[in-house]
């Protein structure tokens, strides 16, 4: 059964600074826009429950048709690059070593 995953990272600002679409279902440009849509529609709802729990990993919070939202929130609402003195918050994580690693754990685990 061919299957798909949209990992994305979300800014604190709900801005998409890393996208990766995993699996081996084919890609359309018509899924791209329908994970987008249901990313952006699950945003709010992730952050009611991101802050109101101490849960890293809040499960399913939100479902569209056959696609299900699962989101994991890192400790203190940032991520490990911000560390980074060369990054700029806000912008997008283009490192090829980073999607490398991304997609290597997607195949994996999914």
């Amino acid at each position: 059964m061919a299957s798909t995953a949209c990992f994305v990272i979300v800014s604190k600002n709900d801005i998409p600074i890393y996208e990766a679409e995993v699996g081996s279902a084919l890609k359309k440009e018509d899924l791209a826009h329908q994970h987008q849509f249901i990313l952006h529609a699950a945003l709010d709802v992730a952050q009611d429950l991101a802050w109101s729990t101490n849960a890293m990993f809040l499960r399913s919070v939100d479902r569209f048709s056959d696609f299900v939202v699962s989101v994991y929130v890192t400790a203190g609402h940032i991520l490990r690059i911000f560390l980074n003195p060369l990054y700029l918050p806000g912008s997008r994580i283009t490192s090829s070593y980073f999607d490398t690693k991304v997609r290597t754990l997607a195949r994996k685990y999914l």
